[in-house]
């Protein structure tokens, strides 16, 4: 009897440090797959002695894990050299309400300044203005186009929005669906 206890006790007390420890692999696992994938400045040979780089198994979990190919019907690109698309970018602009938003994207779209405009209704921007912090309720519009077309788009945002300074920021796509970037520079003139 007493040592079928123990055996038990045994195998309860390593399944509870078993379990105790599993959370701090996946811990390693994840900074040695993904800080370099994120990160790639932390990554470079340098930095690799003494981080979870240097463990000996992280090169057989990316190739089970972390070297995977994109599906093949994805279609996944990089935007440069390729003659299908142009390079192209990502806008955000805030507007005060939804009635201003929809009448601003509306406007982007059928001026083909741009391929798309997403509205996200309820943020709230926390911003200093005149000395003051204010807090605003607004709707982001998330504008996809033509890298070439941010001039005369930040023109038309200018001359159709209410704030004396409108937000319009742009960021590069660096890559994505080939048949999506395609549309973009299908939907918006040259």
């Amino acid at each position: 009897m007493a040592c079928t206890l123990c055996s038990r006790a045994s195998s309860i007390v390593s399944s509870y440090t078993v379990r105790r420890r599993l959370p701090l692999v996946g811990a390693i696992c994840m900074l040695s797959l993904g800080i370099s994938n994120l990160c790639p400045s932390l990554s470079s040979s340098s930095f690799k002695t003494g981080t979870a780089q240097s463990l000996p198994f992280v090169p057989l979990l990316r190739s089970k894990i972390g070297a995977k190919t994109p599906s093949k019907s994805f279609n996944a690109i990089k935007m440069e050299g390729n003659s299908d698309t142009v390079p192209s970018i990502v806008v955000y602009v805030t507007v005060p309400n939804k009635e201003a938003g929809k009448k601003l994207a509306e406007s982007i779209v059928k001026e083909r300044l741009a391929a798309c405009v997403n509205r996200v209704p309820g943020i709230e921007s926390v911003y200093e203005w005149k000395g003051e912090i204010q807090t605003d309720s607004e709707e982001l519009l998330i504008i996809k186009t033509r890298q070439s077309l941010l001039e005369a788009l930040t023109e038309h945002v200018k001359a159709n929005h209410e704030y004396d300074v409108p937000e319009v920021i742009a960021l590069p796509i660096t890559g994505g669906s080939h048949q999506y970037l395609e549309w973009v520079k299908k939907s918006t003139r040259d």
